[in-house]
């Protein structure tokens, strides 16, 4: 299929940004990790490689939150996908876009439920919560506890019962007592 692996190397960007593109979010490296190898597409070491390249020539940036590093595409980037769409096959296109539209609610999911929690004195730690639908907060809640342990666990819960709990502090907050 390539003639040369930097032939091969420029396919596999140009997938990369596909991928981001298609999936419509900013993704993490375990995320984007997860869809090329589920398709089979690249290599482990390959994509970290890759990543890294793509980031250092602006075509993808980065950015934290909640500990977690995630990517997302560039203008140039996205100029650049669709410069050279025509060189991805039409069958890889529809493999990898097949497996975001029936993958994208996990990969949703994981991005959407955020929870993390800031140290601010050796007894106060600010806990921060928070649901996102589609690019809008439906909660974000801070909450002031008094150790790591507490926050930790705070965290966790949310991450495990977040939409409970969201449907649960909504009634609270509509009930007439």
């Amino acid at each position: 299929m390539f003639e040369n692996s930097s032939e091969e190397m420029v396919y596999h960007k140009l997938l990369l940004l596909y991928i981001l593109k298609k999936s419509d979010m900013a993704l993490t490296n375990s995320q984007i990790t997860q869809v090329v190898l589920d398709t089979e597409m690249i290599n482990y070491f390959s994509l970290q490689t890759l990543l890294s390249e793509l980031v250092e020539t602006g075509l993808l940036t980065t950015y934290k939150e909640s500990d977690k590093e995630f990517y997302t595409l560039t203008s140039n980037g996205l100029d650049s996908l669709e410069y050279f769409f025509s060189r991805i096959p039409e069958c890889v296109l529809e493999k990898v876009g097949a497996y975001i539209d029936e993958n994208k609610s996990n990969l949703l999911e994981d991005t959407q439920i955020k929870a993390g929690f800031v140290k601010q004195s050796d007894i106060e730690y600010i806990v921060n919560l928070r649901v996102i639908e589609n690019q809008s907060n439906l909660i974000d809640l801070n909450l002031n506890v008094s150790s790591e342990k507490q926050a930790n666990m705070i965290c966790n819960n949310w991450k495990q019962n977040a939409s409970d709990l969201y449907g649960e502090i909504l009634s609270l907050l509509i009930e007439n007592r």
